[in-house]
Formats: structure tokens, C-alpha cells, sequence
């Protein structure tokens, strides 16, 4: 499940406090993803209360919500899924639900029904695109009642993904990997894609363009968005190849897999440098859509993926991490438009169903649960004598206030915990190493913005007449020269 994308969830019976027997409802918490959540990340609700929600005529997002709050046995629980409802009107003990490459490969194509209806017949539920919520969770319920039988394996919904049931959990999660994996040999044997062999395992492949060009991209990028920002380089060979094709424009362009992936990723990525391009675009698709949603204010317009022919793949954001699942995202959307150009073309849905995604208040609150801004989130920071003493001292408090850091020191790195912390064995008076050390930062974080000098050293003590030379001058090296080197190399 990729980064959010999806949820569970599973029906039992517990004792209330009265030690009455309840059906409860357990479904992922909104904004925990799926790959590292906990069992606090889980929302116990009163099974029955929520299934008679979705026979009322209609039921807005922000009363959808509290309505959801009001049914939990724990309050300290998260928020619901919005999907919640849905899983509840399911009438199996467990459900799985999925945003698959592979089924996204079949659906977002002109034939896309077709294609679902080849694979698997009538032995699937199809459900035409809806926006997430209530509105979904009551087109879900209707069509399973018209379409399901005792031979239903899923359901299929189109441009959104994938749910799977059964009486256990893991019968539901046997029949998901059934279900994919079946799309996975359509794929093969159809459009002569291996979907599996994902652009997210890609090899390394280096980029042409400076450093300096992309910190210069950066500065125009955070000048746009408002606020510093991030922009971290992905070397993959399969993007490389994708950046590289004829009709990049054209495919690059449609749309994302899902339209989930738009609080990541945008509408769409820019393709090269032209950001006053990109912004008068972008500034465009708000005017053109905004008049369905009173009241809504514009989001930055700043890209949050990149792909440029010399500086290849690239994502903006005010946290690594962040930046890192935009473009895990972006690489598995290769993957998708990949094969769907093999069945025919890659079809994305229409951008007002996209914006009403984008400037959906649930989904921006998913956004901002997951980052947060410290002080110094989006800034860059280079740290020598990073290993130790003063240096080390300024990069945990650096990394604490959410600064990227790029350490350098003598000393051999040691691997970081922190994916905000770079740590580069380099000595400070060998200058040339010192300016490739520098310039891998940068290619890793997009620029610097501040720099603190704490490499130096303590030679040996003793009276001027008694001074060795050797020692002195490998003093003055390291805590002078070492100085004037990281500034000349860190400049402009």
C-alpha cells in the first residue's frame, strides 16, 4: 500500500463498560499509512450506528466527520477513514482495500471497463468513479446489491482502486494478492508490461545537470511556494528513460494515477524549469474550478515534482521525508502509465474531478497530520567537524528544529537514522574533495542555506621557541584554511 493509499478494517464484538455486547467496527485511522501503522492507529466504532449512516439522503463532509467522532468507543482514537462507512456496509467480517498499480493500469484507460470486465467478468463488482466519502461508501453499497453474488471476489473501482473481503483477514488479504496478481499477468500477456518490475527498484543512473543549477531551481521554487523547500534528487535509471520520452509532455500531463495522489504530487509534474509557466497554469486550473467551492483559497502553486532531461527526477517539499514519498509515488505513476500506454493509452479523470481532491478538506487535513512544520523545515544546512563535539552538538539542534543537514567530517560516517541527516567522510583542507562532497549535498537536498564551520583542532601546547612545525602547520590548515575552503566551495 503506497504511503496513505488504502485501508482495512475488521468486525468483531466487545463488551461495552456496562458489559454489554457490542459489534464494532476496527478501521484504519485517517492520515496512518498502512506500511508502519500501529494498533493505536486503528478506530473502534459502533458497527451498527455507522451502517445506518449511509441510508441517509445525503450527509456533508464536516458532519460525516464529527458523526464518525460520535461513534467511537475511544476518544483518543483517531479520525476514521473517510472510507469508513463503506467498510461498514460491507457485509463481511474483514475488508481490504488497495490503490494496486496494476488494477489502476487497467482502469484508467479509454476501455477501462472493458478491460475489467475481460479479466475478470462478473466474478467483480464495478463501481464508476465517485469522490471519496459518503457519496462513495452509498454507490458502493448500491452497486454491490445489483452486481454481487455468490461468486463476487472484489470489487473494482474505477481510477481509485481495489476492495477484497472475507470472513477472516487473511482470506481478504489472500484474495487481494489473487486479484492483483491476476492483473499483473493481464498486463504481461496484453500490453507486454512486467508491471511488478517496478520503476521504484530502478538502478542508479546520474543526472547531467550542476548542482548549482538545481539549488538555483530550488531558489525559484521556494520563492513561488512561499516558504523554504526541499528539493531532493531521485538518480533512477527508469525515470531517466521515462524523462527521456518523445510525448513526455503529452503523458506526463494527464494526471495521476489516483487522485489521492494529488496532495502529493499536484495535477501534475513540471516538465523542465519554466515555473512561471507552471504557476500561470496552475493559477489557471484554480480560476476555471473554483466557483463549485466557495470560500476556498488558492494553495501554492509551486510544483512538487519535477522532471527535467539534465537534472532528472525531482521532488519538492518541506521535509525529506515528504519529498521521498512524492517521489515513491511519482515512480509507481510511471509504472502505471507505462502499461496503461500499452492497453491503449493512459487515461487520468477529468481535472474538476481532481480539484474537488485537491481542495477536499479531509484530504488537506490528512496533509497536514503528516508534516508538520518545525522552524527550519525546508532550509539546508552544512555542518563540519559534524561527528563530534560543537559540530554534533549544532546538528541534532539543527535536525531538532527541522533543518535537512549535510555533515561532513574526517571521521568515517556512520549510517543515519534520521533521512534529514547526510553525513560525508571528507578532510576540510583537501579542497577538491571537499567541493564534491559539497556538491553531493546539494544534488541530495537542492541548496544551502546555512553553513557553520566547527571542524578544528587542538595542536600541541608548548612555548613558542619549542614549536614543531609540522604540528602548527597542520593546525593552521584545518582550523583556517579547512574554513576558507567550505566557504569558497559552498559559494554561490
Amino acid at each position: 500500500v503506497l504511503h496513505g493509499g488504502g485501508n482495512t478494517s475488521v468486525k468483531t464484538t466487545e463488551n461495552d463498560i456496562h458489559g454489554e455486547q457490542l459489534d464494532v467496527l476496527y478501521v484504519k485511522g485517517s492520515g496512518w499509512d498502512l506500511a508502519t501503522i500501529e494498533p493505536e492507529g486503528f478506530a473502534p466504532l459502533r458497527l451498527d450506528a455507522v451502517k445506518r449512516l449511509a441510508e441517509l439522503p445525503s450527509l456533508p463532509d464536516t458532519e460525516m466527520v464529527n458523526q464518525l467522532r460520535l461513534n467511537l468507543l475511544d476518544a483518543s482514537a483517531p479520525n476514521p477513514s473517510v472510507e469508513a462507512i463503506l467498510h461498514a456496509s460491507l457485509p463481511f467480517s474483514a475488508v481490504q482495500h488497495t490503490h494496486a498499480d496494476a488494477a489502476l493500469a487497467l482502469t484508467n484507460t479509454i476501455d477501462g471497463d472493458q478491460r475489467v470486465r475481460e479479466l475478470w467478468g462478473e466474478s467483480v463488482v464495478v463501481v464508476p468513479y465517485v469522490m471519496p466519502g459518503f457519496e462513495l461508501a452509498k454507490a458502493c453499497a448500491q452497486e454491490f446489491e445489483k452486481q454481487a453474488s455468490s461468486d463476487t471476489v472484489a470489487m473494482i473501482l474505477m481510477n481509485h482502486g481495489v476492495f477484497t473481503f472475507g470472513e477472516t483477514t487473511e482470506e481478504a488479504y489472500n484474495q487481494m494478492i489473487e486479484v492483483i496478481s491476476q492483473a499483473e499477468d493481464y498486463l504481461r500477456a496484453t500490453a507486454g508490461v512486467d508491471i511488478t518490475a517496478s520503476a521504484a527498484a530502478g538502478k542508479h543512473h546520474p543526472t547531467n545537470g550542476s548542482a548549482l543549477e538545481q539549488a538555483a531551481l530550488r531558489k525559484e521554487l521556494a520563492h513561488v511556494a512561499g516558504c523554504s523547500m526541499l528539493l531532493v534528487n531521485t538518480p533512477n535509471e527508469r525515470a531517466h528513460q521515462f524523462i527521456s520520452r518523445p510525448d513526455l509532455v503529452d503523458v506526463a500531463s494527464r494526471g495521476p494515477a489516483t487522485p489521492d495522489h494529488i496532495i502529493r504530487t499536484k495535477q501534475f509534474p513540471m516538465v523542465g524549469r519554466d515555473i512561471s509557466t507552471f504557476v500561470s497554469n496552475y493559477h489557471n486550473y484554480f480560476e476555471r474550478n473554483k466557483d463549485r467551492f466557495p470560500d476556498i483559497q488558492e494553495l501554492d502553486p509551486a510544483p512538487r515534482v519535477v522532471l527535467d532531461p539534465d537534472l532528472g527526477l525531482l521532488t519538492a517539499a518541506t521535509r525529506v521525508t515528504d519529498c521521498e514519498i512524492a517521489s515513491d509515488i511519482y515512480l509507481h505513476t510511471i509504472d502505471v502509465i507505462e502499461a496503461s500506454e500499452g492497453l491503449g493509452g493512459f487515461v487520468a479523470l477529468p481535472e474538476s474531478d481532481l480539484f474537488e481532491v485537491e481542495y477536499w478538506e479531509l484530504e488537506q487535513a490528512k496533509l497536514k497530520k503528516s508534516s508538520a512544520s518545525l522552524p527550519m523545515a525546508g532550509e539546508v544546512a552544512v555542518v563540519t567537524g559534524s561527528a563530534s563535539g560543537i559540530g554534533l552538538a549544532c546538528v541534532n539542534a539543527l535536525l531538532e528544529q527541522g533543518a535537512a543537514v549535510i555533515g561532513i567530517d574526517l571521521k568515517t560516517p556512520q549510517a543515519a537514522d534520521n533521512p534529514g541527516f547526510l553525513e560525508l567522510g571528507v578532510d576540510v583542507t583537501d579542497r577538491e574533495s571537499l567541493r564534491t562532497a559539497i556538491n553531493n549535498g546539494v544534488r541530495h537536498f537542492g541548496g544551502i542555506d546555512i553553513l557553520v564551520a566547527a571542524a578544528g583542532i587542538f595542536g600541541t601546547t608548548s612555548e613558542i621557541a619549542d614549536l614543531v612545525p609540522d604540528e602548527w602547520e597542520t593546525t593552521l590548515s584545518v582550523n583556517l584554511n579547512g574554513v576558507s575552503n567550505v566557504l569558497q566551495v559552498t559559494h554561490p
